[in-house]
């Protein structure tokens, strides 16, 4: 009969405690007196382009209407927002703070042929759309030469 010693590192139910240990320790409570601090954030952004539009999908979650600015200025697209350090309306003290806050400004170069004016932003979801409308590209047109 082979005897075998008990390896506490092969007992997932002694790793998840030790581990939680650790984190009670080594992270503690967040200092008191305010809100974590901010750290800057970048949300992430899709574009999708067809023959009439450029699409931007920005990820926003807990941003609303007015924590968020679209404006296109001189051939760019420039998105900024704030959304705060922490959840005051949540009870109790703020053990861990992992969602960043803070302030965010992401800015795109626009192709010469997007219109301005005919501009559109939806936001549902947590999700930003921002639809730009390209202008229609005159053709150029033959013109025949009459002999006279």
């Amino acid at each position: 009969m082979s005897e075998s010693s008990w390896d506490p590192y092969r007992d997932p139910a002694y790793l998840q405690d030790r581990v939680g240990r650790l984190l009670r320790q080594e992270a503690g409570p967040l200092p008191e007196g305010g809100p974590p601090p901010e750290r800057p954030w970048t949300p992430p952004v899709d574009i999708l382009e067809d023959a009439d539009t450029i699409v931007l999908r920005v990820d926003v979650p807990g941003l609303g209407q007015d924590d968020v600015e679209v404006r296109v200025l001189d051939g760019a697209l420039t998105i900024r927002g704030q959304r705060a350090a922490s959840d005051e309306s949540a009870p109790g003290m703020v053990i861990r703070a992992e969602r960043p806050g803070g302030s965010f400004v992401r800015t795109f170069a626009l192709p010469a042929n997007i219109d301005p004016s005919a501009t559109r932003a939806t936001q549902r979801n947590g999700v930003l759309e921002v639809t730009l409308s390209k202008r229609k590209e005159s053709k150029s047109k033959a013109i025949r030469i009459e002999v006279t």
